[in-house]
């Protein structure tokens, strides 16, 4: 019996900063495909360099343009990353011996964030960053919701883990973090205001008390210090100023 192909998937919107380091550590796929989505830099031609299958078009949701890489994959399994990840070696060698024999389902990727060269390990959750996610999946075992951001996901077949981490460069710096909480927002706003499905004020301040402890100290993000803070005030912000902004301003 042939090994089961493996199949690399990575989105990316102007991404020529990070495509390149990214796809480096994908050469161990039997296929890697790049969507471009709106590309106005050099990122085609960096993946093209890389032998990437290229998609090009324009999704304004985060589920249409996933599925659009995950219909032109051909590998048995799917290994989704972000332009802002890096596959170590070990995670490579973990993920080809993992497939082998692995029955149809998905493994969970523990992560190692980074805010510029910190790592940060503690503190991640409540919409805002992972310290693990479901990136490893057999053919149609992963689907994709409709929304802007954060989407939902439906996942088929037995849940496993792996042990080794992917790199995760999350943030350059403090203000790099604040400019994300402003992309995010907006992009939840609009979901918001087209489901109609809004909270009250109160509900939202609650909840930015609510998620930061649930960051803070359920997630133990105190021990990162300062950063542990800030990811736990953005986590407790985030919803508040979606609903802000999804209440105060127009489309």
């Amino acid at each position: 019996m042939s090994a089961p192909r493996l199949s690399a998937l990575v989105v990316a919107h102007d991404e020529e900063a990070q495509l390149d380091d990214c796809l480096a550590t994908l050469a161990f796929a039997d296929e890697i495909v790049v969507v471009l989505d709106r590309c106005a830099d050099c990122s085609r031609d960096i993946a093209a360099r890389h032998g990437a299958r290229l998609i090009e078009g324009a999704w304004e949701i985060e589920g249409p343009r996933r599925h659009a890489g995950l219909d032109a994959c051909s590998g048995d399994w799917i290994l989704e990353v972000d332009a802002d990840e890096r596959v170590t070696p070990e995670l490579a060698a973990e993920i080809r011996a993992a497939i082998a024999t692995a029955r149809p389902g998905y493994f969970l990727i523990p992560y190692d964030n980074y805010i510029g060269a910190r790592l940060v390990r503690h503190g991640w959750g409540a919409s805002w960053g992972v310290s693990a996610t479901a990136r490893l999946f057999s053919r149609g075992a992963k689907r994709w919701g409709d929304q802007r951001i954060h989407p939902s996901v439906v996942l088929d077949g037995e849940r496993r883990w792996l042990k080794a981490r992917m790199i995760h460069y999350v943030d350059r710096d403090i203000s790099d973090m604040i400019r994300r909480l402003d992309r995010y927002t907006s992009a939840r706003a609009r979901d918001l205001r087209e489901s109609g499905a809004r909270e009250s004020l109160a509900n939202n301040v609650r909840r930015l008390f609510s998620r930061f402890l649930k960051c803070y100290v359920g997630r133990k993000g105190y021990r990162e210090g300062g950063y542990g803070f800030l990811i736990a005030l953005f986590a407790g912000l985030y919803p508040l100023i979606s609903y802000l902004k999804a209440t105060l301003e127009d489309e």
